[in-house]
């Protein structure tokens, strides 16, 4: 932290202003190849920045993700959460990068980036990335590729519940934290298809 030489981006997509919060939610529905780039500019004082995302990918999409948050002022939070399933021979890619200037002292930025393998053939490439040229922030990032739980699977199984039904609760439970509200039914029904 606090090292480097800081180059300060061109202005994003999106800037907000003190006081001001953003937030956005992305949906990529099965059969959906997508490119989602996105940047956003933390300008004033207090301002926030909140992104959730999930992809569920059955066949052969194509997602990507490139995310660029910068905090540019001191006492601005941001958040990042985005969460899928590739299945099929889907490829997704994901490109966080949180950069923090000198000035922007107080910073809270966090980013997440979960995924769910469910092919051989599917393929995930996750990057995130955090530029931190302050020194009072409070920053963190994090990626995950796996594989549905065996042993959760084996649990709900155990207990009477048939392989496709905890294939499909255990991948709901996944996506749960970005699923937008009032789409519920939806994302189930998409799961299911997978």
């Amino acid at each position: 932290m606090g090292h480097g030489r800081y180059i300060a981006p061109p202005k994003g997509e999106y800037q907000v202003n003190a006081g001001e919060t953003l937030n956005l939610q992305f949906v990529v529905l099965p059969g959906e190849s997508r490119d989602i780039d996105v940047s956003i500019d933390l300008v004033g004082p207090g301002a926030q920045a909140h992104i959730k995302a999930l992809y569920l990918c059955k066949a052969d999409e194509k997602v990507n993700f490139r995310i660029l948050m910068h905090h540019g002022a001191p006492g601005c939070q941001s958040t990042q959460i985005i969460n899928g399933i590739a299945g099929g021979s889907a490829h997704v890619t994901f490109h966080g990068t949180i950069v923090v200037a000198p000035d922007a002292q107080q910073t809270e930025a966090y980013q997440e980036n979960h995924n769910i393998v469910l092919t051989e053939d599917a393929k995930v490439e996750t990057k995130p990335q955090l530029e931190i040229y302050a020194d009072d922030v409070k920053c963190s990032h994090g990626a995950t590729v796996g594989q549905l739980n065996e042993d959760e699977l084996f649990y709900m199984r155990s207990r009477g519940v048939p392989q496709d039904e905890a294939r499909t609760l255990q991948m709901l439970s996944f996506l749960s934290p970005v699923i937008p509200e009032g789409r519920e039914d939806e994302i189930e029904k998409a799961v299911r298809s997978l």
